[in-house]
Formats: C-alpha cells, sequence, structure tokens
C-alpha cells in the first residue's frame, strides 16, 4: 500500500500562499493565488508568529488566525513622531514642495545613517512633522488564506533569498502590501525611482 507524501511547511521550504489581510473591518493588504505571496520559511522574511502559524501545513491547507500587536508590528509609539526642519527637504538649495504632501511616505537617512520611511503628517512653515511608526503598529491583524505550494529551496535561493520576496519592515515594505512582482508598482511609477513605498506601492 503507497501513501502520497506531501511537503510540509518547514524551515528552508520555499513557501506560496494566497491571503487576505483584514485591519479594523477592512481588507488592508491581499494576493491572490494567481500571484500569491512567496518566501522562505523560518529566515525571518514574515512576521514570526505569521510562520509559526503555518508550521506543518502542506500545499491546499488554508489558514484563518489573528495576531494581536505585540505579535504584528508593535504598538504605537507617540516617540516615533519628529518634527524634521524643512530645510531637511530641500534639493539643490530649494525645498522639494511637491514632495512635502499630508500622507505621503517618504525614505529618510536617521541619525545612524539608517533609510527609515516616514509618513508626513503635517506641514507647517518651518517644520514637517513625520510619523515613523509602522503603517499597521498599534493594529490588530486578522489573516485568512490558503497555502498554494510548498517546495525545496534551492541553494542560490537560500544564499541569496527569494526575487520579489515579502521584505521585513526594516528592509522594505514590511508587510503594508509586500513586494508583488518585479519591480512592479500597485499605484503607477517607477519603483527604481521611487522606492519601496507603502502608500504608493511600490517595490523596490
Amino acid at each position: 500500500m503507497f501513501n502520497v507524501l506531501f511537503m510540509k511547511v518547514s524551515k528552508e521550504k520555499v513557501v506560496a500562499v494566497s491571503y487576505e489581510l483584514e485591519v479594523e473591518g477592512k481588507i488592508a493588504d491581499k494576493a491572490v493565488a494567481e500571484a500569491p505571496l512567496e518566501y522562505i520559511h523560518g529566515t525571518g522574511m514574515l512576521l514570526p508568529k505569521f510562520e509559526a502559524e503555518l508550521d506543518g501545513k502542506v500545499a491546499g491547507d488554508s489558514f484563518e488566525f489573528t495576531l494581536t500587536p505585540s505579535e504584528g508590528y508593535g504598538e504605537y509609539n507617540p516617540g516615533y513622531l519628529a518634527r524634521i526642519p524643512i530645510e531637511a527637504f530641500q534639493i539643490d538649495g530649494k525645498t522639494a514642495t511637491e514632495l512635502l504632501t499630508v500622507g505621503r511616505t517618504l525614505p529618510m537617512l536617521n541619525s545612524d545613517g539608517q533609510v527609515v520611511r516616514g509618513v508626513i503628517v503635517e506641514v507647517q512653515e518651518k517644520l514637517v512633522v513625520m510619523d515613523f511608526n509602522h503603517p499597521m503598529a498599534g493594529k490588530t491583524l486578522h489573516f485568512t488564506g490558503k497555502v498554494e505550494s510548498v517546495r525545496e529551496a534551492t541553494e542560490k535561493e537560500l544564499k541569496e533569498g527569494l526575487h520579489g520576496e515579502y521584505l521585513p519592515p526594516e528592509e522594505g515594505c514590511g508587510g503594508c502590501g509586500g513586494c508583488h512582482g518585479e519591480g512592479e508598482c500597485k499605484k503607477g511609477g517607477d519603483c527604481k525611482k521611487d522606492g519601496c513605498d507603502c502608500d504608493g506601492g511600490c517595490c523596490s
């Protein structure tokens, strides 16, 4: 008698999932079966609790779970609001007023020389107020979805990662849309030029 062996979701397997993320009663993000989210399990590409919920599942399995803010992107921290002098937004000695619109996400350099992304919440005459909290900070995340496929990762993938992978918040879009496709922008624009903008949906 023969039994079919299904590869289970486990460390260093390439997993593809379709899913919907519901936040505060609205769909905040999704990936369809035709263009699933693909990642290498157990390498820190996704939230640890998200990966834990998928451990041991096989292709065809459905999932549904809720992550608290502490299991997701942390609580909202008012200390991450920054008042930045308008001079910081000058290009060739002129203020880039076309960039300074409320709700726009901009990449900035912090004091350690790291790129961080913040959302403009207020533009004053001499100051710009930016929020550097993760867009999902303080939010409860409800996921539903399906495991589309599970396979072994190649040595090249384990070394270099997946192209178009879903990056952790400190390295990329951070879960507010992920990176779907090869440098495509979900709302138009040039991703290589504009970078990874959660509000604009770009993937670099």
